[in-house]
């Protein structure tokens, strides 16, 4: 006999599991089949029924691919493990450096949110940047701290003011630790910034602050500039590569198109890097870009780039 007062168990969707983890569906689906793991159940209408527990896992495997390791070496892995391989030291996204932060840290950050301690929430900061280094921070606070408050949002635990306040924040910190990187190299020249509608910049400015580490010279356009502006923005730059970032904001139609049109209107010599959370990069790129899946990304991205472009 049915047992109807034990409690049914708790799954997501598809959907719901890709905008908690930053892991696109498509992406979850080659695990599934090529690793087998996730194993997601089915619900009464035969889609994708994902346990908590494999979130929570693949959480963590989200969290240590942003730190630079490769899904195929973390599937196997049980989530305590995972937990505690999060713990072991990086440097620029690498094994090496400061330990990822604990999760009340993270937390106490979010405090600062939602106190509307933006001088607090600065100031804390700036002191995990000098603590940690640069390129861990961006990785393992900002990364992670970035998914929280978008729970937070979604979950209408924070309001968009708050939100606003924390984007602001981060921003000052982040450009204020750009200013202070000596640049060392004339190349690659990147020129970073987002197309009409996209009005999310914080993986941008991320992403720059890990080129600017790798010895880039950055130019920044913000957020929203059309293709046209773009590509003369490129020329009159002598820019090597074009750093678009996309949220799932836009449309695929919007990515692709406006992608298309810029690699029409761009020397063929100047490369485009697109990267963020639009699934539609992973599934089907235009001809001419190059898509990074992560902040990972960055760094081989960049050795392959000069592996290209020899000096002298």
């Amino acid at each position: 006999m049915n047992d109807l007062s034990a409690p049914v168990p708790i799954t997501l969707s598809i959907a719901a599991v890709e905008r908690d983890t930053g892991l696109s569906k498509d992406t979850l689906r080659v695990w599934e089949r090529r690793y087998g793991f996730p194993q997601p159940g089915r619900d009464v209408f035969g889609e994708r029924a994902y346990p908590l527990e494999q979130v929570e896992r693949l959480r963590a495997i989200r969290r240590l691919m942003d730190a630079g390791h490769r899904p195929g070496k973390l599937i196997a892995l049980p989530v305590d493990q995972l937990q505690a391989l999060a713990r072991v030291p990086v440097i620029a996204g690498r094994p090496g450096a400061d330990p990822a932060p604990e999760q009340d840290e993270l937390n106490g950050f979010l405090d600062l949110v939602r106190s509307h301690r933006a001088d607090l929430l600065r100031a804390g900061l700036s002191q995990a940047v000098l603590r940690m280094g640069l390129a861990p921070f961006v990785t393992g606070i900002i990364a992670p701290l970035n998914r929280m408050i978008g729970e937070a949002w979604t979950q209408g635990r924070l309001e968009i003011f708050e939100e606003h306040l924390y984007t602001e924040s981060v921003q000052v910190v982040l450009r204020n630790a750009i200013c202070s990187i000596a640049v060392s190299g004339e190349s690659p020249r990147v020129l970073l910034t987002t197309f009409p509608d996209e009005v999310h910049g914080l993986g941008l400015l991320m992403a720059e602050t890990l080129m600017a580490l790798e010895g880039c010279r950055c130019t920044s356009l913000g957020i929203q500039t059309p293709a046209w502006d773009i590509a003369r923005a490129a020329v009159a730059q002598s820019a090597d590569i074009v750093a678009l970032s996309f949220s799932a904001c836009l449309s695929a139609n919007q990515v692709l198109d406006g992608l298309t049109q810029l690699r029409a209107q761009l020397p063929t010599t100047t490369e485009i890097w697109a990267g963020g959370q639009s699934p539609i990069l992973q599934r089907r790129p235009p001809a001419g870009v190059r898509v990074l899946a992560g902040l990972s990304d960055i760094s081989q991205a960049l050795q392959q780039w000069h592996a290209s472009h020899p000096i002298g």
